[in-house]
């Protein structure tokens, strides 16, 4: 049987109060398996990223429990949190989210550094995945001087630097041409395939849900059946 990695029990995520209260999400009971690729679909407004973020740990629930590696999120003070998702967890934004001012090479060792290992080691492991992802003729170069692909291969790479028991990718491919958004399409896959990566990527694209495992549609702040 497939060992869940992200376990969500009846998960509320509630702003406002009294007769402004408003439930972005309502009840999600939800488990994602070690090596799946799961894609999160649904009209704009529905949840989709309150969903990535509560689920992360990136912001609070307001009810419900979210467990990854069978470890409460929300349960630890937030230092300790901010630890373990630095630790456990990889993020892909739309926006890719680099340092300006850092080379590709010094924004995927970022992480490593973050969480104590050595400045060469780190540079290493860096160097090594940005290769594995087709740039390692690019890293010295500054987010400036790459394409948006490129960038987002960057992105992904810090993302998977640590080995995280999980990647979440909030709308990967919103910023890119169809050919850059089916170059990291395939990336995905391929790094799903090879290395057993676990991902949930919220998207609107329906071309990249149909290359995920399944799709986990939302409405309203709930999952459809």
């Amino acid at each position: 049987m497939l060992e869940p990695v992200v376990v969500g029990e009846n998960v509320w995520k509630v702003y406002g109060a009294g007769d402004t209260e408003v439930g972005a999400l309502r009840g999600l009971t939800v488990q994602i398996h070690r090596g799946e690729m799961v894609a999160v679909m649904g009209p704009s407004g529905c949840g989709k990223t309150t969903f990535l973020n509560c689920f992360s740990g990136l912001d609070s629930v307001s009810r419900g429990r979210v467990l990854i590696g069978g470890v409460d999120v929300h349960a630890m003070p937030d230092a300790q949190r901010s630890e373990f998702r630095a630790k456990q967890t990889g993020f892909v934004f739309q926006a890719y989210n680099l340092l300006p001012i850092l080379s590709a090479v010094e924004n995927v060792e970022m992480p490593l550094l973050i969480a104590g290992a050595r400045s060469k080691e780190a540079r290493k492991q860096a160097s090594e995945i940005l290769t594995q992802l087709g740039l390692g003729d690019r890293l010295e170069h500054r987010p400036s001087e790459l394409s948006g692909g490129q960038q987002q291969r960057v992105s992904l790479a810090r993302a998977l630097v640590a080995h995280p028991a999980i990647v979440w990718a909030d709308e990967p491919t919103g910023n890119l041409d169809d050919e850059g958004s089916r170059q990291v399409t395939a990336l995905l896959q391929q790094l799903n395939r090879d290395f057993g990566q676990t991902m949930v990527v919220v998207t609107d694209d329906a071309e990249v849900a149909g290359k995920c495992h399944r799709t986990l549609k939302m409405r309203d702040g709930q999952f459809l059946e």
